[in-house]
């Protein structure tokens, strides 16, 4: 059997607060890497602090790619994001280094590695998100959600039909396309065509994550994470916007809950523990995600360093 010889790649996958960020920064600098973003709240431009987005200091260490692309106003699908990232790769190859991609959304990833499907396969992060909305606004008003982005399929999903606006809405989600068109016509994506590690980071010890996931968030509104939501609500295109938190952006754990914060729905101890809360639940929904890829091989980046380390120079060769 003849030698795989295609471009190497490094996936790097984990919950929040897990630290791939200090991983991939420092397997960048050593193979003369550049960083592809998977992450779908770091996309967006104004989303820095409560996104953890990298500091100014490690974006000039390394060439980051997917980060600021768009407005928070500014729709972004699963789809745009495999393009953009195919296009970026390609530069990085073209210029021989290695492709490092980084973060915590599976739906991008999926995307990117394997390819959108004619229609997208059901997705329990996605379906745990709607969820979690429906519970707390209704389900009539994910409807209306429905209805301002599919009309079609909305005149013909009743407002008391939560499976079905699920559906609807998941797929919109995943794809950026209304299920509509995709039942009228959809094409798949061919899947990467690199050599790529597929890594997952997760401390062992869940105790571990929720810690992480507290002293960061505790650590944000240290930065002034209020104020850069403040400013988030000055901008006109948020500001005028008739259900701003019905945007992708402010969908983003810890926005939605500051926004209403600000909006005097939450004291700000109710704020901060509703916030970390949200956290934990992306986390919990994250790890299930990559629970159901076996391909994937597993590493509590705290205690297992040296057999991490071992993994990645063995694929490397060096």
């Amino acid at each position: 059997m003849p030698a795989d010889s295609r471009p190497l790649a490094i996936a790097l996958m984990g919950p929040t607060a897990s630290g791939k960020t200090a991983l991939a920064l420092a397997w960048a600098e050593r193979y003369d890497g550049e960083i592809v973003s998977v992450d779908s709240a770091l996309v967006y431009r104004g989303l820095d602090i409560g996104a953890a987005k990298p500091s100014a200091e490690e974006l000039a260490r390394v060439p980051h790619h997917l980060i600021d692309v768009r407005d928070p106003w500014q729709p972004y699908s699963a789809a745009e994001f495999a393009a953009d990232a195919r296009a970026a790769i390609d530069g990085i190859i073209g210029r021989g280094r290695l492709p490092i991609l980084a973060g915590g959304t599976g739906l991008y990833f999926q995307a990117l590695l394997q390819g959108l499907s004619p229609m997208p396969e059901a997705d329990a992060e996605t379906r745990a998100g709607i969820e979690a909305e429906a519970a707390e606004r209704g389900w009539p008003a994910m409807h209306a959600q429905l209805a301002s982005i599919d009309p079609q399929a909305a005149a013909r999903i009743h407002a008391t039909d939560p499976q079905r606006i699920q559906r609807a809405l998941e797929v919109y989600r995943l794809s950026g396309k209304p299920i509509s068109e995709w039942q009228r016509d959809g094409r798949a994506a061919d899947p990467l065509p690199l050599r790529v590690l597929r890594l997952a980071v997760a401390p062992a010890d869940r105790a571990v994550l929720h810690g992480r996931i507290e002293a960061r968030f505790g650590a944000m509104l240290q930065a002034g994470f209020l104020d850069e939501v403040r400013r988030l609500r000055a901008i006109p295109e948020l500001r005028d916007h008739p259900r701003p938190l019905d945007l992708p952006a402010l969908r983003a754990v810890g926005y939605r809950q500051a926004w209403e914060h600000l909006d005097g729905a939450t004291a700000a101890e109710a704020f901060r523990d509703q916030a970390i809360f949200a956290t934990r639940q992306l986390a919990k929904r994250q790890l299930t995600w990559l629970r159901g890829r076996p391909e994937l091989r597993w590493f509590d980046p705290g205690s297992e360093q040296e057999r991490l380390q071992a993994a990645l120079k063995t694929f490397m060769g060096r």
